[in-house]
């Protein structure tokens, strides 16, 4: 029976213990998915989404859920039909991976940190498919093709934390596919992806589904996300269902207001066309902010020249080094106070490991970084420690930033104990200002990381992060994690400490819509290397280099009528950035094609 869902939710209400009693994460959700059919679920952190996805799974019950009520039917691949609410531990161990494969929104969970990741692969083939060794490994290495990671037989003897968060990323989806599940439920699966490989991912799942008639609940809360991949849209608010209809009916008719908010915060590539400063998102519920135009100044707080890092590649019996990786390459910019340069390009373009080299969490192999006239590279240990007063960092994954064994008021105030800044009331204070500052009430001051969501989690690393008022904030894909409303509140609060306290920012980042609203001056990052960078509407209006035009290319738009073609995506294999050990990079070399705006020349471009 083609006509019959593959999944029905009815009436699901889950309710989760606190210390301050119960509070119902879904209150009463009815929705289903047919064959081949993409769902997606919409609405902020918070709203249920998850928690319905792992009802399906029945994954609830080990995060302190219990399902109070409601039935979630599913069409097993024999034809039978079961309420997995009520099945068995033994029988759900079977469903899940075979029958229903998940996505998870955080890689680094969903990894296990001491197995390669070949081992993760391989298991669910051999228990599932009675594959033997070898058959399972070639079948893992044609998945990690199909998800584009380069040199997958090599990936399969790496670990986890040997992977960029892209490619963990990518591991986690490859997963899923490998058993060909009737239902695969992807929670969040791009948003740690950058846009060209989110455009591919996107490409490879709808293909999947057409081919294989898999049913598709997919979780997010990128409204662009939507329009390129829903037949369906469930809108979800504080755990109910608000609005449920086709894509095209959700973007150009929406009904319910908050529905109306949500698509209005969402930021669209090109709408800042001409405008020279950083402008802030629309609301929800209010009517845009006002921020003060935020200009900067001409004064250079941060200045980096020629920075390289390399890391070494061990091999052999003796665990010589017999290669490197150049993760950053002959890079340079500058950085003026009370402004934001955005670097953007794909994972492991080596945008990440520039921002901690500059805050000397990995160590620069050669280079020099200025800020406020402090050489950072010259400096000992006692002192770079002191300098790391005027430069904060917040992370990509903030479960994996905060100390899941502390409360939050804590780990805000830990920076500020640690330098001594405050103490006593002025402390307790300044941790309360800091909680109302990011828009958390004081409630969670008590709380653990676990017991917030996502969006929640990045603000608590927000508020740490200004604890000590640093000059410079590096900010690693901060608001990559975070819902449409959450990431417009978050980025809002960003421009607001911006134009307020004059701190600037180095904005790590993938999505382009967002760095077009934040920043002053780009610069694009491929193999290591700034291969363009320039005013941001220079950057965005009139692209030079060909790697820049194809990441513009691949953007998707918040508009179903605009969505991608898989022809339109051509993007060359990622070459590798493992060098040998007597490999000699060439400078890089830039003309300028307008004032203040350069494009790498050198033959080691795209």
């Amino acid at each position: 029976m083609l006509d019959q869902p593959i999944a029905q939710i009815e009436g699901l209400r889950v309710e989760f213990q606190t210390k301050d009693g119960p509070v119902v994460g879904v209150e009463d959700v009815s929705f289903f998915i047919n064959p081949g059919e993409t769902v997606c679920v919409v609405g902020e952190s918070g709203s249920g989404k998850s928690v319905s996805s792992l009802s399906l799974m029945r994954l609830v019950e080990y995060g302190g859920g219990k399902i109070a009520n409601g039935r979630l039917l599913f069409d097993r691949k024999d034809g039978g039909q079961l309420d997995l609410a009520d099945a068995d531990a033994d029988l759900m161990r079977h469903i899940r991976g075979n029958e229903i494969g998940m996505i998870f929104q955080e890689p680094m969970t969903a990894l296990n940190p001491v197995f390669t990741v070949g081992r993760q692969l391989t298991e669910g083939l051999r228990l599932h498919m009675g594959m033997s060794r070898d058959q399972a490994e070639e079948r893992a290495v044609e998945l990690l093709r199909q998800v584009r990671i380069p040199e997958p037989e090599r990936r399969l003897q790496q670990y986890p934390h040997e992977l960029s968060g892209g490619m963990r990323q990518r591991v986690v989806i490859a997963m899923a596919l490998a058993c060909e599940p009737r239902l695969l439920i992807a929670d969040e699966p791009t948003t740690a992806l950058d846009v060209t490989i989110q455009a591919e991912i996107l490409a490879l799942m709808d293909r999947l589904k057409r081919e294989t008639g898999t049913a598709v609940m997919f979780i997010t809360h990128d409204m662009a996300v939507v329009a390129q991949m829903a037949d369906r849209v469930v809108v979800m608010f504080r755990g109910n269902k608000v609005e449920e209809g086709t894509v095209q009916e959700i973007f150009e008719n929406p009904q319910h207001d908050y529905t109306k908010a949500l698509l209005a915060a969402v930021p669209k590539l090109g709408e800042m066309t001409g405008t020279k400063v950083p402008s802030p998102m629309k609301l929800l519920g209010s009517e845009g902010q006002n921020i003060d135009p935020i200009l900067g100044t001409d004064k250079v707080l941060l200045d980096v020249k020629n920075l390289t890092t390399r890391f070494e590649v061990k091999g052999g019996f003796l665990r010589q080094t017999v290669a490197n990786v150049h993760a950053v390459e002959d890079v340079s910019f500058t950085i003026n106070k009370g402004q934001t340069l955005s670097l953007v390009g794909e994972s492991g373009c080596g945008k990440s490991t520039a921002g901690r080299s500059i805050l000397r969490l990995v160590e620069p192999l050669s280079g020099e970084i200025d800020l406020d006239g402090v050489n950072i590279m010259k400096l000992d240990q006692s002192r770079l420690r002191e300098a790391r007063l005027d430069m904060q960092m917040v992370f990509q994954d903030p479960f994996a930033s905060l100390n899941p064994q502390m409360q939050l008021s804590d780990q805000v105030a830990e920076p500020m104990w640690n330098f001594g800044t405050h103490s006593g009331d002025a402390l307790q204070k300044r941790v309360e200002m800091l909680f109302d500052r990011v828009e958390l009430p004081r409630s969670f001051m008590r709380r653990y990381p676990h017991e917030l969501s996502g969006g929640q989690r990045q603000r608590v690393a927000i508020a740490r992060a200004l604890a000590l008022n640093p000059k410079l904030i590096i900010a690693d894909e901060a608001v990559s994690a975070l819902d449409v409303s959450v990431q417009a509140q978050v980025l809002n609060l960003m421009m607001e400490l911006q134009s307020e306290l004059g701190v600037s920012y180095l904005f790590i980042s993938h999505d382009m819509a967002v760095v077009e609203r934040v920043s002053h001056q780009v610069g694009v990052m491929y193999l290591g290397r700034i291969v363009e960078r320039g005013p941001r509407d220079r950057v965005f209006e009139n692209p030079q280099h060909p790697y820049t035009q194809a990441l513009m290319k691949a953007v998707p738009i918040a508009d179903p009528r605009q969505r991608k073609d898989e022809r339109d995506l051509n993007f060359k294999p990622i070459p590798s950035p493992i060098h040998p050990v007597d490999y000699k990079p060439e400078p890089s070399v830039y003309s300028e094609v307008e004032p203040g705006h350069f494009v790498l020349t050198s033959e080691s471009g795209y």
